[in-house]
Parts: C-alpha cells; structure tokens; sequence
C-alpha cells in the first residue's frame, strides 16, 4: 500500500495488473544512467572475498574473548601430541634423500597423468601430435635413468 503511494506520487509512473504475477510496478523516468567503473565490481568483489575470509576467524576471535574461560596453567600450556606427553626436541633432521623421492615421485606422477589424453585420442592423432608425445616420453624417461643413475631411488 505504502509502496503503491509513492508510485502514485511520481509523475512518471505507471500501474499494471497482471492474473498471474500480481501486482507489477513499471517505471519509466528520465534519469540520466550513471556510469561506473569497469573495476568496481572486481573491487567490490575482491571486499566481498577479504570479508568472507576474515568474519569467521573475527567471530571465533570474539567468541574466545566472551565465552572461553581463560585459566592458563602448565596442563593447559604443555604440547599436546595424540594424547601422549612429547620427549626430546621436536626438531628432527631428515635425509634431504627423502624429499628428493617424493618429489621425484610426483614428478613422474603428474606425468603419467597427461598422458591419459593422448591415449584416448591415440587413433585420431597427427604424425605432430605422436612426434610431441615420443619426446615428451623421452624425456620422461631420460629422467627417470638420471634419476636411478644418480641413485635417488635407491631406498637406503
């Protein structure tokens, strides 16, 4: 009702009735269109994103301020590890050795995966397509005899 006074205020404005959708309010003014910047809806949604990623911790921050009892004490500041009470230093050396198999590992991993097109499309490919997979699988396994000659995955 309020809504329908206001449109019955402006000089512009016309009333339809439909059957099906009710009431509809069509419009029709001689507003001059406002132009925005094309990066205003990157900036407005680059603020949407750095809120969406701030409320929660905000709110958790807020909620441990109101709600959590603050009682610190040597139980409650010890390092807990699956229940069990940590002994010795928590800085364990490991062989270099180590990463360099798993890199290597996902390296050739990931590898096989992008041969999976190819072998689907293996009956409908060019004389360039079959000449870009032989030297993509050359170098693959030039690196993979470097790899065992240099003796990286030999498990010591």
């Amino acid at each position: 009702m309020f809504l329908g006074l206001i449109c019955r205020s402006m000089p512009s404005v016309t009333l339809t009735h439909s059957a099906v959708l009710g009431t509809v309010f069509a419009m029709e003014t001689n507003i001059a269109a406002v132009e925005y910047s094309p990066y205003l809806v990157v900036v407005v949604l680059m603020l949407a994103a750095v809120a969406f990623a701030f409320t929660p911790l905000l709110l958790a921050r807020l909620w441990a301020r109101f709600f959590s009892p603050q009682k610190p004490g040597p139980d409650k500041n010890a390092t807990y590890e699956c229940g069990l009470e940590s002994k010795g230093d928590a800085w364990v050396q490991f062989r270099s050795e180590y990463y360099l198999y798993a890199i290597i590992f996902l390296i050739f991993d990931v590898e096989t995966i992008f041969l999976l097109p190819f072998a689907v499309a293996f009956t409908g490919l060019g004389v360039g397509a079959f000449l870009s997979l032989m030297v993509f699988l050359f170098l693959l396994v030039a690196g993979l005899l470097w790899a065992w000659k240099k003796g990286v995955l030999t498990w010591r």
